[in-house]
């Protein structure tokens, strides 16, 4: 019993139920990542590149043996460099987008530490008795 009691209390601790949350977002945010690399960023570079789609490079180190009749006995050895360099480039777009994200909640992370806090009730009521008795 004392398993699944430890287990119950783990499971809906904030710490857990926070990370489940962290990685929903996150993979949704990821798929928006994806949709603006491969949909808005990587269109305009192909074109600037000569209207090369990166996932078709690739280099061919064996050639698809056929039979007679043109059917495809075994499949080509290819080197898929063009998908190692679009991986490579959502990574980078995604990690600074997650930089620029960080940055943006440690400054405003900032602004709110720098705020003096609040004082208290009892504060300000010490603070009103002494300036009370320094004026007699």
């Amino acid at each position: 019993m004392g398993l699944i009691k430890e287990f119950k209390e783990f499971s809906v601790k904030g710490n857990a139920i926070d990370l489940a949350i962290g990685v929903i977002i996150g993979a949704a945010f990821g798929k928006i990542i994806s949709s603006i690399v491969n949909d808005i960023i990587m269109p305009p570079i192909g074109l600037l590149v000569g209207g090369v789609d990166f996932k078709a490079l690739k280099v061919v180190m064996q050639n698809p043996v056929t039979d007679a009749t043109g059917k495809i006995i075994k499949e080509a050895v290819t080197l898929n460099y063009g998908n190692f360099l679009q991986t490579t480039f959502d990574f980078l777009i995604i990690a600074f987008c997650i930089f620029m994200l960080v940055k943006a909640l440690n400054t405003f992370k900032k602004k709110e530490e720098e705020k003096p806090p609040e004082p208290k009730e009892e504060v300000i009521l010490l603070k009103e008795i002494r300036d009370a008795l320094t004026k007699k």
